[in-house]
């Protein structure tokens, strides 16, 4: 009798331990995998997640905002000309800001410092180029002339975040435990 009683016992007890594995593995281990992700990086998010899933979010509107006013029509058409992201770098914006948006879930750190480095960079020099644009264009007419818009500042943005969350993931990103070696 206390032989079967202790094999029921032990079955429990496996059954109990597969079935806590099992739910490690579903929606019941979420909380631990996110956790452990912004520990080392090998949950569901790391530690620039948050950051480039917004610059992401930014990229990816700014892609349809206005990006530059022209305020020498104003006298001519009775408004301002606008130049949404679509009428020129929207293409770059919503590629990096898609790009942000994946590597906000990838929890390996190469690739996740590689996404925000990409993304920044790239989206850092078309920001760059628009705003040389606006100075030369407003030195060569009427000061003032051409001004930013949202896209322009959003992806400006969206820039310093993606820079900040790479030098942060680069410096910061716990290394997984070494095993030692007997």
């Amino acid at each position: 009798m206390a032989a079967t009683q202790q094999s029921k016992t032990s079955k429990a007890q496996n059954a109990g331990s597969i079935q806590s594995a099992a739910e490690l593995q579903g929606l019941a281990g979420v909380a631990q995998r996110l956790k452990a992700g912004s520990r080392d990086g090998f949950g569901v998010f790391h530690m620039g997640s948050f950051a480039m899933l917004g610059a992401g979010f930014m990229l990816l509107i700014a892609t349809f905002s206005p990006w530059v006013y022209v305020t020498l029509t104003q006298d001519i058409i009775g408004e301002a000309f606008v130049l949404r992201g679509t009428d020129g770098p929207g293409i770059v914006t919503i590629c990096m800001g898609v790009l942000a948006l994946a590597g906000g879930f990838f929890p390996r750190r190469r690739l996740a410092i590689a996404h925000a480095l990409i993304a920044g960079g790239l989206t850092g020099l078309v920001v760059g180029w628009q705003v040389w644009n606006i100075l030369s264009a407003s030195a060569a007419t009427a000061w003032g002339s051409f001004l930013p818009g949202m896209g322009l500042v959003l992806s400006a943005g969206a820039v310093a975040l993606l820079l900040h969350a790479a030098v942060r993931m680069i410096r910061g990103w716990e290394k997984p435990a070494q095993k030692a070696v007997a």
